[in-house]
């Protein structure tokens, strides 16, 4: 799970406890980049969506041990001890390998998962492995045609699933910023000494093809600096922990004044607590431009063409930038495009 799918997420786990407040919720967390080297753990382990589930009214207990293959195993010795009666798997990634997994978390419980409208002649393994599903859902295709936005379809496993109806103004993001992390915000503001208007540029993503060059957001700040509106601003550039020191390098370089590099190192809600502060977002495909929704402020979004379920729910504060063909990397969208939406769009 990443922090784009339960910022949607989240809205019908609060419904399905508002519907059965009885129940229970235990939510895996897997983790696809599992490895058996130590040097990874670290990273793996201080996956910052972790602080958000822990402080999730919705959630009764998160299984997060899942970054090595012996905590993995000792994770699943863990969820069948619980003996579920009922499991419901909403991986939309490889549904035979989760088909696997949740029949060897719930050995006798009722499962239910995704899986594939169709299946090739030589996939018969994966359909062998649907089987254990005792009940089925079907998996949305992101190339189909009129896909659904992605809180649609959450809404529609829920629904099918759980029988439970969201309306759509209940599948809106929120997010509850705790009051440590507001102020941490505004001191970090206060100590930066930034202006009243802020703009806030996120360049990474996990995916290589949907990041932006960094030397291209401190170009980008130079140019919107140009512009009269946008002299006086101040700017946060986000930076993934892993990327500090490469970052820090360009920012001696390149970065023009009143321009702060940020990092989310010591838990997850300062990336929120500092986004609900700015006047502007501008970021790459990543879950920044669905928190931006969530704290109600301006996204500019550049994104790719192959999930188009992902696109910003809020449309009137929101603007996109495609890349122009298919399967195209989002470096493909370049700085004369990203200006003409900051100087045409209203929201700027």
């Amino acid at each position: 799970m990443a922090i784009g799918d339960f910022t949607y997420m989240q809205m019908c786990f609060r419904a399905l406890k508002q519907a059965h407040p009885h129940l229970q919720i235990h939510l895996w967390v897997d983790e696809r980049r599992r490895s058996d080297n130590p040097e990874d753990w670290p990273h793996l382990k201080n996956y910052s969506l972790y602080d958000w589930l822990t402080a999730s009214p919705y959630i009764d207990q998160t299984y997060t041990q899942n970054y090595s293959p012996a905590l993995h195993a000792q994770s699943i010795a863990k969820a069948q001890r619980e003996e579920y009666p009922i499991v419901v798997s909403l991986t939309h990634m490889a549904c035979h390998r989760y088909a696997r997994l949740t029949r060897e978390i719930s050995p006798r419980g009722f499962i239910v998962g995704l899986k594939k409208q169709k299946y090739r002649f030589f996939e018969l393994s994966k359909k062998l492995s649907i089987l254990k599903f005792n009940a089925t859902m079907p998996l949305y295709e992101s190339q189909e045609r009129d896909v659904p936005h992605v809180s649609d379809i959450y809404a529609q496993w829920f629904q099918t699933a759980f029988g439970i109806d969201i309306p759509k103004a209940d599948r809106y993001p929120t997010i509850q910023i705790p009051d440590q992390w507001m102020r941490y915000a505004r001191d970090q503001f206060a100590t930066w000494k930034l202006p009243p208007q802020v703009v806030f540029i996120n360049a990474y993503s996990k995916g290589e093809e949907r990041c932006w060059p960094l030397e291209r957001a401190f170009e980008l700040i130079e140019q919107m600096r140009a512009q009269p509106k946008w002299r006086e601003a101040g700017f946060i550039v986000n930076v993934v922990p892993e990327d500090m020191a490469n970052a820090q390098a360009l920012y001696d370089r390149l970065a023009p004044p009143d321009t702060h590099l940020f990092s989310a190192v010591d838990n997850f809600f300062q990336l929120p607590a500092v986004l609900s502060l700015c006047s502007l977002i501008i970021t790459v495909e990543t879950a920044v431009m669905h928190l931006a929704n969530a704290v109600h402020v301006p996204v500019i979004a550049l994104m790719r063409q192959n999930n188009p379920e992902w696109v910003p729910i809020d449309q009137e504060n929101s603007a996109v930038i495609l890349v122009k063909e298919m399967d195209a990397w989002v470096t493909k969208i370049e700085l004369p495009e990203v200006m003409e939406k900051v100087l045409s769009w209203p929201l700027c």
